[in-house]
């Protein structure tokens, strides 16, 4: 019986992590499990790619690597958890239920192919890029993420994947811009952001928060990893186009269009572009809008203090940042799902994804200064995120142990 119980614990942490779960989430699950079956002798220490069971008798390692976002599988086993803590499932039927989670289907792959497509969209306006921008926008992220499903994800390791798609997508911009359709920096900026790490960046912040720094400092590296292939990729199309014309491409800054910079066009481009994102990230459909207006409400904060109330862009980013947080626990609550779910598409918007692209065009267009000032810019931006979540998350935990003890 015992080994059994540790069999469907381990069964259920194994989908949550490779799923793109939190590491408390997966310890808090499989402790729930475990202990609800009668054998709270189990002990689990979960990492960013492993899971150590023990009991008094016996010890067991599995390494679980990370195969991409699929939220709806976590959401299923945390409630299939509750219905385990409830007593309303036996040990055979969770093993049944956790079994039919693991065979569950991915988003259509054209779901996907137009939600990567809408989402660049969204984001080149958001990113002030104008009508034309947009469109060209939608056409590379549609193309990009047709890359990513048919060979990006089957034949290619994460670091050639990212390379190659960064390539790819910048090539495609390239092209455009010599043809003299849209602005090269808004379009190549709102093209890449489907490459953007967000499961592995915002994990890693929750992760840290909860002080368990092997696994939070791991992800946050992987991340690292990603945006510095993204930004190969995109060197490396700069650097292709600059043999084949004999001159380096001179992009004089991000457009601004009058039309798409209005308030109600960035409210709707926000939600928009993030509601998409949940698609990629295999979040179920019901919660579709509520990623939408956690990602519209973090930038609608993030642009009242930019331009009524005349913030610096970090200022702007961490308070934009709390919001998000509080608005995606909010959501956690009244949908009784992981607030990872509705964090990591709030984010999206806040995540300095254009800083990736213009650092990296400073450094192959040999504008080291511009580069520094661009990268710091960036960095400074990233640890605004990382803060504003950590602080809101420590308030609540004090919050929360304060009304334990009453």
């Amino acid at each position: 019986m015992k080994d059994n119980v540790m069999e469907v614990a381990s069964m259920a942490g194994r989908i949550m992590l490779e799923n793109g779960a939190e590491i408390a989430r997966v310890e808090e699950v499989m402790s729930r499990i475990a202990t609800h079956y009668g054998t709270d002798s189990c002990n689990f220490f979960v990492l960013s790619n492993g899971i150590f069971t023990t009991d008094s008798n016996h010890a067991k390692v599995e390494h679980i690597p990370f195969h991409g976002s699929q939220f709806d599988k976590v959401v299923e086993v945390c409630r299939v958890s509750r219905q385990v803590e409830r007593g309303q499932l036996s040990i055979q039927q969770c093993e049944a239920k956790l079994q039919a989670i693991r065979r569950m289907n991915d988003h259509p792959a054209t779901e996907q192919i137009f939600a990567s497509a809408l989402g660049s969209a969204g984001f080149c306006a958001i990113f002030g890029g104008g009508i034309v921008d947009c469109a060209v926008s939608f056409v590379c992220g549609l193309l990009l993420w047709i890359y990513i499903i048919a060979l990006g994800n089957r034949y290619m390791s994460k670091i050639t994947s990212n390379i190659a798609g960064g390539m790819l997508v910048s090539l495609l911009c390239i092209v455009c811009h010599h043809l003299g359709i849209g602005h090269l920096g808004n379009i190549i900026t709102g093209a890449i952001i489907p490459l953007v790490p967000g499961v592995p960046f915002t994990n890693g912040i929750r992760d840290l928060a909860n002080e368990d720094y092997i696994a939070g400092a791991t992800r946050l590296l992987d991340a690292l990893m990603v945006f510095l292939c993204i930004a190969a990729g995109v060197s490396f199309a700069f650097m292709l186009d600059y043999a084949v014309m004999g001159e380096m491409i001179h992009i004089d800054g991000m457009h601004t269009d009058p039309f798409t910079s209005t308030w109600a066009f960035q409210i709707v481009a926000s939600l928009v572009g993030t509601a998409a994102f949940a698609v990629l990230f295999g979040v179920p459909r019901r919660y579709y809008i509520d990623c939408g207006l956690c990602g519209m409400a973090g930038w609608l904060t993030y642009m009242v203090l930019m331009r009524l109330c005349g913030s610096s862009v970090v200022i702007a980013t961490f308070f934009a940042a709390i919001v998000v947080a509080v608005l995606s626990y909010g959501f956690a609550m009244f949908r009784r799902c992981p607030v990872i779910v509705f964090l990591v598409c709030g984010i999206f918007p806040l995540v300095p994804g254009a800083g990736v692209f213009w650092t990296t065009y400073n450094v192959v267009s040999d504008q080291l200064s511009s580069a520094l000032t661009t990268g710091f810019t960036a960095l400074k931006l990233t640890f605004a995120i990382v803060f504003g979540i950590i602080i809101f998350m420590e308030l609540r935990n004090r919050l929360k142990h304060t009304a334990l003890k009453k």
